[in-house]
């Protein structure tokens, strides 16, 4: 899973320069998150960490470029990467 996760951080640092290692990894451990929560409270069958790791990484794919700007609209999780930084 550590590695799925370097990798997915990876990618996404690739689509969007304007994140940080840690920052993308960060993201990419809130979609999959995200995603895997969605899923559940909807009273979906779990489907295995490949499927998640391909929405993640479509969602990558198409939003990574412009997710960095997702925080100025959304605080929701804009305290998890200012912490990050202050480090």
């Amino acid at each position: 899973m550590e590695n799925k996760f370097r990798e997915l951080a990876a990618l996404l640092q690739q689509q969007n320069d304007r994140l940080t290692i840690d920052e993308a990894r960060t993201w990419v451990e809130i979609l999959w998150e995200d995603f895997e929560a969605t899923r559940a409270k909807a009273g979906r069958k779990y489907q295995g960490q490949e499927m998640t790791e391909a929405i993640v990484r479509q969602w990558i794919q198409h939003y990574g470029p412009r997710l960095d700007e997702f925080l100025e609209s959304n605080p929701k999780y804009h305290y998890l990467f200012m912490e990050r930084r202050q480090q």
